[in-house]
């Protein structure tokens, strides 16, 4: 995995260069099944990104995996959770708590969904959902 130089914060450190993350992104090949995009590079970036605390990164790298997976389909929504889940992590460390509260409550609608499986594009919606109710007891957040 191509780990950057530094996590990214907006307004504490300097943003990566423009194109750093191009070589990841463009594995997310539009029209690619729903599989492949599981499997591509960019979201596997963006999942290791979202565990080792690179949430900005995070985003950009699960951006074109969104946009490419058929809109309405369950898989986009879950994809957009995670990067609603990216920004509200990113927030928590910004020390931005209204915004912790918004994006969680965004990201949970979007990853909890009722079709009764936990199991979403080779992973288990119920890990992610576990880092939200985390980042609402570090803010006191009842949602």
């Amino acid at each position: 995995m191509f780990r950057p130089d530094h996590i990214y914060i907006p307004g504490v450190n300097e943003r990566h260069p423009e194109n750093a993350f191009e070589a990841i992104r463009i594995t997310a090949i539009p029209d690619s099944s729903i599989q492949d995009l599981a499997n591509c590079d960019a979201f596997k970036h963006g999942l290791f990104y979202l565990e080792e605390g690179y949430f900005w990164e995070a985003h950009e790298v699960f951006e074109p995996v969104w946009m490419a997976l058929p809109n309405e389909s369950e898989e986009r929504r879950f994809v957009q959770g995670l990067i609603q889940l990216a920004n509200a992590s990113l927030k928590a460390k910004m020390e931005r708590p209204k915004a912790v509260y918004r994006l969680c409550r965004i990201a949970r609608e979007l990853l909890n969904r009722p079709n009764g499986s936990n199991a979403m594009m080779n992973l288990d919606r119920k890990v992610f959902l576990r880092q939200i109710d985390a980042l609402e007891t570090r803010y006191n957040l009842s949602l």
